[in-house]
């Protein structure tokens, strides 16, 4: 089967118009790419009006899992395989050449994709960013908030997509910070309800506050390599001190305020 009639793409966005063309680029086979808009008030609108393909729905943003529900149950997709990407998600040739070997295969309910992290463009040698599951039978997936991400839910076998994805992020710093912020405080909201044993190492460590801000710029120079990628790989160490760091303060203050809302 072709992947043009085999594959929506699906993409959330929201003030995007420093990345969304690049991403759209690389989707003109698809037949239609349904796009679900927060409200944008930058040129996103406009950069989407130029893609015949496109169609864009808008709905006010509460969570991501529920954006994405919506998109995938309530803005007519009929195809059997949904490509869902964030909107700085831009596809290689070898990740393209894969999707139809990968939509013709049977017993597998969905595919993770792998990354190379970008720096202004600039791919980096290594960084903490996950696989995550793209690539699904529309009728077997549901969406779950888990703190500041989303997950997809499949009951089948998930596999490997091949070749890479390029997370090629170009927005301003004062639009990340803002985005990091946010991320914070729903990832504190996990670490403090959650039992120990419960959490991965990641979020054990962010527990103890000091840890993670102070591996994090050795992890990032030094085991992944980035003192190689000359300044994107400073950069992307800087950037993820302050992620952890913020996320850090935001944690140490919603456990102060647990602690003056209790009963004297």
């Amino acid at each position: 089967m072709k992947i043009s009639e085999a594959i929506t793409p699906l993409i959330l966005v929201w003030n995007e118009e420093a990345n969304i063309g690049r991403v759209l680029d690389r989707l003109s086979w698809a037949k239609e790419i349904v796009v679900v808009d927060s409200g944008s008030t930058d040129k996103t609108l406009d950069i989407l009006s130029g893609y015949a393909n496109v169609r864009v729905v808008t709905r006010k943003f509460d969570s991501h899992a529920n954006q994405w529900n919506f998109g995938l149950q309530q803005c007519g997709i009929t195809s059997d395989w949904v490509l869902a990407l964030d909107a700085d998600y831009v596809l290689d040739d070898a990740c393209l050449a894969g999707l139809e070997q990968a939509v013709n295969q049977s017993g597998i309910s969905g595919f993770r994709a792998h990354f190379k992290f970008c720096v202004v463009g600039q791919p980096l040698r290594g960084t903490l960013y996950p696989p995550v599951t793209v690539l699904y039978r529309r009728e077997d997936a549901s969406y779950f908030q888990d703190g500041h991400t989303q997950r997809v839910k499949l009951s089948g076998e998930v596999s490997d997509l091949p070749g890479r994805i390029l997370h090629d992020d170009r927005k301003s710093l004062s639009q990340w910070l803002h985005a990091q912020a946010r991320y914070a405080n729903l990832e504190a909201d996990v670490l403090l309800r959650s039992r120990w044993s419960d959490l991965s190492w990641p979020r054990r460590l962010r527990r103890w506050h000091i840890v993670m801000p102070a591996l994090m710029f050795f992890y990032c120079l030094i085991i992944k390599r980035g003192i190689l990628d000359g300044w994107a790989g400073l950069h992307y160490a800087f950037q993820r001190v302050l992620a952890e760091s913020i996320q850090s303060i935001v944690l140490i203050e919603h456990r102060m305020m647990k602690r003056t809302e209790r009963p004297a």
